[in-house]
């Protein structure tokens, strides 16, 4: 059996540089998906992305940065790497972003974590797109698990 790998796209309604933009500044990028990082997404960066409301957190590594096209990392440095990489197309003066995530294995489990991660990162482009078009949190990423919200977390 061939390794999954779980994929995401959707258009944005912005331009690319806008869009890329928001993916490497945690200042935007906190808006829509993480609630905090260490630092800005650039070449060669060792990073930490947390989510406050679910007490968690990953460390990741920026393995290449093509800019306005592409972001390639390793994520879950700690307990179960795999790579993401987001690519950025132009489409007039939107942008078509797709994410992949690659690394599951094939072992048991690999199919489930592929598909859970194509859902996420569909939901992580959702949230982008209604943030860059509209400057509406849609709170996905806080709302998809709320009965795991740590105790005593509150909605900013």
């Amino acid at each position: 059996m061939e390794a999954p790998v779980a994929k995401a796209g959707m258009l944005i309604r912005r331009p690319v540089a806008e869009v890329f933009e928001a993916f490497v500044d945690p200042a935007v990028t906190t808006r829509f998906w993480f609630t905090e990082a260490t630092g800005r997404v650039e070449p060669g960066a060792r990073l930490r992305w947390s989510w406050a409301m679910y007490g968690v957190a990953t460390d990741l590594e920026v393995k290449a940065i093509d800019d306005g096209r592409r972001i390639a990392i390793a994520w879950d440095l700690a307990d179960d790497p795999t790579e993401v990489e987001w690519l950025f197309s132009p489409r007039a003066d939107h942008t078509f972003v797709e994410v992949v995530n690659r690394g599951f294995g094939a072992g048991r489990g690999a199919v489930e974590r592929a598909l859970d991660a194509a859902g996420g990162f569909a939901l992580v482009l959702a949230a982008a797109k209604i943030w860059l078009e509209h400057g509406v949190d849609p709170r996905f990423v806080a709302d998809r698990h709320p009965d795991a919200h740590v105790r005593g977390w509150q909605e900013p």
